[in-house]
């Protein structure tokens, strides 16, 4: 994920500076808070996440919700939020949406700190000046711009379609907020990913998910921890693409994939009976054959050996450790 180590800094000559805002930069800032997450040693993720996981969260409202990235409160059981003065109170895991990637935490003690306002701008454009904001003031914040607005596939069965990019990128990007030059909150930091320059140059990139996505789903998550719609077909594999094909890498637990006798380092040419060729259109040909627990019918290169397999999609969500109840 990222670093959690309090002693690093941002380079001051890619930090904010206040007079290139016409918002209050500490008092923005300030909503940005710390976030550790502690996960029971049996739960689905810990072997991939980890049992202690830390990033940042952001006050969204008034009465102590902290919107995150998903992956850092899954399945957790202990959460400590921290704000910038120093003050740490315990949160509550309320919901993770699996399709957009957001995670919501209630804070269960008072914070002291202002809430960040959602972006109602629509879609941020590529170029807009942003901060890539992580809890610890200017200090762990980057100065940055939005490089591109794109599709991003993740090899964990992940698809968004309309993603941001933006650099320079932050080292602590889990949860981190895109604000934008209004103040208000543009995205939450998801990853880093690296981009190819000519060369053979690398640059790394945050990739954050939009803001935009968060008001559709925003009730649903905060009432009932998660959102009322039919849950996606999940097969337990992780993909990567390789030379126009799908490369089974690895898998999530003992998860639907797996069972069907699936093998790292199987070629998926085909769901049922539609080529695919690179992830989102492999995710989207899964997807569109039903919800959850449907059927999903590859075809499967193993060596040369072409052949069908038909695995049994499960819900990802019957996997998971359910947060307790406060």
């Amino acid at each position: 994920m990222a670093t959690t180590d309090d002693d690093w800094e941002v380079p001051a000559q890619v930090r904010p500076q206040p007079g290139d805002y016409a918002f209050d930069l500490d008092t923005t800032l300030a909503a940005v808070v710390g976030l550790s997450a502690r996960v029971p040693a049996d739960a689905f993720t810990a072997a991939t996440l980890g049992t202690e996981r830390g990033g940042n969260g952001i006050l969204i409202d008034s009465g102590g919700l902290v919107l995150t990235i998903g992956y850092l409160i899954t399945e957790a059981t202990e959460i400590w939020l921290t704000t910038n003065a120093g003050r740490v109170v315990p949160g509550h895991v309320l919901g993770y949406d699996q399709v957009t990637g957001f995670g919501l935490v209630q804070a269960l003690g008072g914070l002291d700190i202002p809430a960040l306002v959602l972006s109602t701008e629509g879609r941020a454009a590529a170029g807009t000046q942003v901060i890539t904001a992580g809890a610890g003031g200017a200090r762990h914040c980057v100065a940055a711009q939005i490089v591109a607005r794109q599709e991003f596939a993740g090899y964990w069965e992940y698809l968004l379609d309309d993603a941001i990019f933006t650099a320079p990128a932050h080292p602590n990007w889990g949860g981190a907020a895109l604000i934008g030059p209004k103040g208000d909150l543009l995205g939450v930091g998801s990853l880093q990913v690296p981009h190819q320059l000519s060369g053979g140059r690398v640059l790394p990139l945050n990739m954050i998910v939009p803001i935009e996505l968060l008001p559709p789903i925003l009730e649903d998550l905060r009432n009932f921890g998660r959102v009322d719609r039919p849950a996606r077909p999940w097969l337990g594999l992780y993909a990567a693409e390789n030379e126009d094909q799908i490369i089974v890498v690895g898998f999530a637990g003992n998860g639907p994939a797996r069972r069907a006798g699936l093998r790292e380092g199987d070629a998926i040419l085909e769901v049922a009976g539609k080529p695919v060729g690179d992830l989102a259109g492999f995710f989207r040909n899964v997807w569109a054959l039903g919800t959850a627990g449907v059927d999903v019918p590859l075809t499967l290169n193993r060596e040369g050996d072409v052949f069908e397999v038909r695995i049994t999609s499960s819900d990802r969500g019957k996997f998971l450790k359910a947060a307790p109840l406060h």
